[in-house]
């Protein structure tokens, strides 16, 4: 893949643009190896084969910085100088996302929607979140500094909607703070829906606004149907996915006779999850607000397997030592950084890695994801 932006050196992103994808796959799989290394039994592994993306078109979700003027905004990232620099026409965003995109640069003019300006610290639009379901819908949140703008983005609105058919969800957050956050803890409802449909498997996955979902969609139903296949293979009465945002490996691990528990601290990703499973009939799944490692540690019954799909920082010291002396047969574990990847497997000698893949959720870039297949020693699959 070619970019014009990363040939003219104005977004240097995707670090390894131009570089021929096969060879991007092949060296995802050789650091993960040289990164895991002997660590909990991988040397021993099986290692399957990478799971491959398209080169292009293939992220879901664009977070595009506001800068520029109220005029003439321009949607993408800062430079070096923390001026805008437009990426409109970003290879790697889905069709639907850049086609939208010029609508709502001119939705920016018609509301007077002033960029925020970082060195100044004036203006209001930080950000515009953009996501695209598997069905065409969009779902736009505006992260503003505060709620001046509110009034005239409600009041302009159904031009933009208009504009854009497919918008069926629009939100407003609230970062009133000058930080590296991209988003603050107050959101703000501006349309009937509530949600879009993220359909994987068979499987509708509500996404909502500050919601969590993978931004590979064909990687994230492929990583589902892996984790469905070792979950069946290791036949468990009980699972637990740990880290499940809107619960796409608990509902994939479900099947008759199997109670399943996904745990998450966001009750809208729970919500989310409480109505997919509702929607697909599916009575054995559960879903609970908690902090996944407070929630184990108190525990009174232990699962069979556990799904973790932690942040990059990992699973951590408490919640590897309480998989150590959990009565878990069998540990599904999908991260986003190898090197936590890594650092957990040293943190748990009592299982072996009997199978590991890379999934490549962010070509053209030197992320990817990795699952790993552990099993506690002695136990037998």
């Amino acid at each position: 893949m070619q970019c014009s932006y990363f040939d003219a050196g104005v977004c240097r992103s995707c670090e390894f643009m131009g570089q021929p994808y096969e060879a991007q796959l092949a060296g995802k799989v050789s650091t993960a190896r040289a990164v895991l290394g002997e660590t909990s039994g991988a040397d021993v592994a099986e290692w399957l084969p990478p799971a491959a993306s398209r080169e292009d078109d293939f992220r879901n979700k664009a977070k595009l910085v506001v800068g520029g003027t109220v005029d003439a905004p321009t949607l993408g990232i800062l430079d070096e100088r923390q001026r805008g620099v437009d990426l409109r026409e970003c290879g790697i965003h889905a069709p639907g996302l850049r086609a939208a995109v010029p609508a709502i640069a001119e939705f920016i003019g018609q509301a007077r929607l002033t960029p925020y300006d970082v060195p100044g610290r004036t203006g209001e639009l930080k950000h515009a979140l953009l996501t695209e379901a598997p069905s065409g819908a969009l779902m736009l949140r505006f992260v503003l500094r505060s709620t001046e703008s509110v009034s005239r983005i409600r009041k302009h609105l159904p031009s933009l909607r208009a504009a854009l058919p497919r918008l069926e969800v629009v939100s407003v957050n609230l970062q009133p703070e000058h930080k590296a956050v991209l988003e603050g803890p107050e959101e703000q409802l501006l349309t009937e829906a509530d949600s879009i449909g993220m359909r994987v498997g068979g499987l509708d996955l509500h996404l909502r606004p500050g919601g969590f979902f993978q931004t590979n969609t064909a990687i994230a139903e492929g990583m589902y149907a892996q984790a469905r296949e070792w979950v069946e293979e290791a036949t468990p009465a009980s699972v637990w996915d740990l880290y499940c945002g809107v619960g796409g490996f608990a509902l994939h691990a479900a099947a008759p006779g199997r109670a399943v528990l996904g745990v998450e601290t966001s009750e809208q990703a729970v919500l989310s999850a409480r109505r997919t499973a509702a929607e697909a009939g599916l009575a054995d799944v559960e879903f609970a607000a908690l902090d996944a490692t407070a929630f184990a540690e108190t525990a009174a019954e232990h699962p069979e397997l556990v799904i973790v799909n932690p942040p990059r920082r990992g699973l951590g010291e408490r919640l590897t030592t309480w998989l150590v002396a959990s009565t878990v047969r069998t540990i599904v574990y999908s991260s986003c950084n190898v090197h936590s990847l890594e650092r957990d497997l040293r943190a748990l000698p009592g299982f072996v890695a009997r199978r590991v893949r890379v999934f490549d959720m962010f070509p053209q870039t030197a992320h990817s994801e990795v699952m790993v297949l552990l099993e506690r020693r002695g136990a037998g699959l």
